[in-house]
């Protein structure tokens, strides 16, 4: 499932086609996707011009000049591909002419830039809220600070982790904890702070909540792990070499580690790292 860097990385993506254009014609090709479309969603999205192109946690989030907020979430396997009007035929009709087989949702702008969803699977999710609405969404309102952010510090990642008996890994996939932050990249992140994955997620801090070190090494590992993902993903979509993640039997990337990248599950999910120098 497309992470924080990945869901970013489309964002700076879609920004320069659709940034300031109105959308001219919206077309469904079906009545849902993981969930039906809102009531009237073609017609209160035709017409609006988008006023800023924004991600939060794993979200997109389109703002619109009517203050309508379309939110998008990719699932497992949604993507956005952008063609000029030269390499989209449109035949005026309900959807695109010839479009392809998982192509589900159209965006015409009025510059002529076509704008299409593709979901194989159709976990995605598209939402049309109002700011009342998006103001008292159940996920967002629930979400933690961006790692990337300025309030993402060692303090604030402390704090949240406070007395809290879960693993370090557990608590780094809570999005009340850091927003945006999933299994791939928190398996990253933990082996660049040194720390194991397995180890009480309140050993990061004090008795009265103040950061210790590992608080600090692990804040700066998970804002180096990001950005470098975001980087990566933006000059190669199709690179996915991991430090450890789904790296098993690998020796270990770390310079002087003689480790071997081991695998265990965790919640149901897999983790890596290495037992010799995550500690």
């Amino acid at each position: 499932m497309p992470e924080l860097p990945e869901v970013e990385a489309v964002r700076r993506y879609l920004e320069p086609y659709v940034m300031h254009q109105q959308i001219a014609r919206v077309y469904l090709r079906r009545a849902d996707l993981r969930s039906p479309f809102p009531r009237g969603f073609r017609r209160r999205l035709e017409g609006q011009t988008v006023d800023s192109v924004m991600r939060r946690a794993k979200y997109l989030l389109v703002t619109l000049s009517s203050r309508d907020t379309l939110l998008m979430h990719l699932g497992m396997s949604g993507s956005f591909r952008v063609d000029g009007p030269e390499d989209a035929s449109l035949d005026g009709g309900d959807y695109p002419a010839g479009p392809g087989l998982h192509d589900h949702v159209v965006f015409r702008m009025a510059s002529g830039a076509v704008v299409t969803f593709n979901d194989p699977r159709r976990f995605g999710s598209m939402d049309l809220l109002t700011p009342v609405q998006l103001a008292r969404h159940p996920v967002l309102s629930r979400l933690g600070p961006e790692p990337l952010s300025s309030a993402f510090d060692a303090a604030t990642l402390a704090r949240a982790c406070t007395g809290k008996k879960v693993s370090l890994k557990l608590a780094l996939l809570d999005q009340r904890v850091v927003a945006g932050l999933g299994n791939i990249y928190a398996s990253e992140a933990l082996h660049v702070a040194g720390l194991s994955p397995f180890r009480r997620a309140s050993i990061i801090a004090t008795l009265s909540g103040a950061p210790r070190d590992s608080a600090v090494r692990l804040m700066r590992a998970i804002k180096r792990v990001l950005a470098q993902a975001i980087d990566r993903q933006i000059r190669d979509s199709r690179s996915s070499r991991f430090r450890v993640y789904d790296r098993e039997g690998e020796r270990c990337p770390r310079a002087g580690c003689a480790g071997i990248i081991a695998r265990r599950s965790q919640a149901g999910r897999s983790t890596f790292y290495c037992p010799v120098c995550q500690k």
